[in-house]
């Protein structure tokens, strides 16, 4: 069960503190057990400061607390806070990563339920979309509404994510697709032909929205299947 711990501080030398992670970081380069780390600083009192450090599970929080470099970054902590920072220490039962659930949801009701206009509300008003298979690499988010529209109408795809990676505010998926060529695309008139092939996205999020999207697809191999170039 993934572990947490909470650090919480009162310091005005925040810049310090920061430079004793810094260096924490370094000298437990290869040793440490945490695998991700947040630091944030209270908007209304600049002196309050919670760390969240997370572990695989609580015996890796233990082992991660035995080394000596810790130790040693734990007392110079302490000397540069107004007096001890408090812990506490969760087992996480719930995690939801907002942004991947925003993600997985345009592939599954724009693409395979082929509803366009759930863009809309999943989509900030000044989205935009950058793809090379569409009329320009960048266009707002009408316009990718309606170029979408087309591609599904002609191509009948069904997405499948193969993989799904966050970081900050973005959100990287690797995806497969199926499909039937059943309506006019890039000029040509529908052949019946059933294609597939593999693509990757990237979106930036912003407030549990998609404001901007990065696509590659193997439009190449599409082209093949339908006839269009040869093999």
């Amino acid at each position: 069960m993934t572990f947490v711990q909470v650090i919480d501080c009162k310091t005005s030398r925040t810049d310090e503190l920061n430079s004793l992670m810094d260096a924490w970081i370094d000298a437990t380069q290869g040793k440490r057990t945490a695998t991700h780390s947040i630091v944030g600083q209270d908007r209304v009192d600049a002196t309050h400061v919670v760390e969240i450090v997370e572990f695989p599970s609580y015996e890796e929080a233990q082992k991660n607390s035995r080394l000596p470099e810790t130790d040693r970054i734990f007392q110079e902590m302490v000397a540069l806070c107004d007096g001890e920072p408090s812990f506490t220490d969760l087992d996480v039962v719930r995690d939801e990563q907002l942004n991947k659930i925003a993600v997985r949801s345009f592939f599954d009701d724009v693409i395979n339920a082929r509803n366009i206009d759930a863009m809309d509300a999943m989509c900030t008003a000044d989205y935009r979309d950058h793809d090379p298979s569409l009329s320009s690499y960048d266009v707002g988010l009408e316009q990718a509404k309606a170029e979408n529209r087309q591609i599904v109408e002609a191509l009948e795809p069904e997405a499948t994510i193969e993989s799904l990676t966050a970081e900050g505010d973005m959100v990287c998926a690797r995806l497969s697709f199926k499909g039937r060529h059943v309506g006019a695309y890039q000029g040509m008139e529908p052949t019946g032909r059933q294609v597939s092939g593999t693509g990757q996205a990237t979106f930036r999020c912003e407030g549990g929205k998609l404001a901007e999207g990065w696509w590659n697809v193997d439009d190449l191999g599409l082209m093949q299947q339908l006839g269009a170039i040869g093999s």
